[in-house]
């Protein structure tokens, strides 16, 4: 029954924003921001963080094909007609490798959110870690207790089916940490599962050296996306601030040039608070990506841009799903 009436509820906010949005979108053509993290071809992608590149070579021409594409960092007002702009989070390897050759063939500009801690170390972001000690590993322990001044909790793990359950509650609750909680309860997962770290990670980040050839195509921007990637909502502001400013003093000394754009890790609302938003526009952050749905407007908060999450799909999905968006 319970399902039946959010089902219903659903269908009726839909059945009442649809056309509004419609409206809004005729009297004021918006510009739609869509959202990709990875380029590339993995065996596994358990978060589904990952476009193949024929799939966003196929979702880029559809794109130029039939819409204006303007930059994140432009000044959007006075847009005649909806347009459409490319971001990536993160900072991953395959961003300068597989994606940037697409985004200079079709010539399409995307802006770039880098989070700062990973780049040019050996360190994989902290969920890829994850997934390889869970769900990456043939023989673990059958049962793993998590266990600090926050959090005590067992989780069987003696099936790859419990282990995915494993995964995906964890990953949540390291989310939802700080940083010093998370590192903690990455030590006790490395002491359980007794994985080596790897080498040539098909998860790695960029490299200072390639973080610099990227930001030196005339397709791309280059935007911050916080040191460590954290929920910064969990944080205090001292911390947010060191995160936000943090990542954003640490990009313009290694390109030499102003970063004037942020995106919030994870993104949503609850993910960010009215004081990061504040520390945002104390830092001059002119535009502020966050990860939920919507279009931007005249009257959008500038550090509060909608996105739209883009998953692999191919080209007669990916513009169904774009129809969708519209109207969101």
């Amino acid at each position: 029954m319970t399902a039946l009436v959010d089902k219903f509820k659903s269908s009726a906010r839909s059945a009442v924003c649809t056309p509004c949005n419609r409206l809004l979108n005729y009297l004021d053509p918006p510009v739609l921001v869509l959202l990709y993290h990875r380029v590339t071809v993995l065996p596994t992608d358990p978060e589904m963080l990952a476009v193949t590149p024929a799939n966003f070579r196929a979702q880029l021409r559809f794109l130029k094909d039939n819409f204006p594409i303007v930059r994140f960092e432009e000044d959007w007002t006075g847009v005649p007609k909806p347009a459409v702009a490319i971001t990536f989070d993160d900072g991953y390897a395959d961003n300068i490798l597989e994606a940037l050759p697409i985004l200079e063939e079709v010539g399409i500009p995307a802006t770039f959110f880098i989070s700062t801690g990973t780049i040019g170390t050996s360190k994989n972001f902290w969920w890829h870690e994850l997934e390889r000690m869970i769900l990456e590993t043939e023989s673990t322990p059958l049962s793993f207790t998590l266990e600090d001044d926050r959090c005590t909790q067992n989780w069987p793990t003696s099936s790859f089916k419990e282990r995915q359950k494993f995964y995906q509650e964890i990953v949540q609750l390291m989310t939802d940490a700080d940083t010093a909680y998370r590192d903690n309860w990455l030590a006790q997962l490395r002491r359980w599962s007794h994985v080596e770290d790897t080498i040539n990670s098909p998860h790695r980040a960029m490299t200072t050296e390639e973080l610099r050839q990227l930001s030196m195509s005339k397709w791309v921007t280059i935007g911050a996306h916080t040191v460590t990637h954290s929920r910064l909502s969990s944080l205090s502001p001292d911390m947010q601030r060191e995160e936000i400013v943090g990542s954003k003093n640490q990009l313009e000394a290694w390109l030499g040039q102003k970063v004037t754009t942020f995106s919030y890790p994870f993104g949503k609302r609850c993910h960010y608070t009215n004081t990061t938003v504040a520390l945002c526009r104390e830092a001059g952050f002119t535009k502020v990506a966050a990860n939920f749905p919507g279009q931007v407007h005249r009257w959008t908060d500038p550090c509060q841009i909608p996105r739209q999450l883009v998953r692999n799909w191919p080209e007669e999905i990916f513009s169904e799903k774009l129809r969708g968006f519209w109207t969101r």
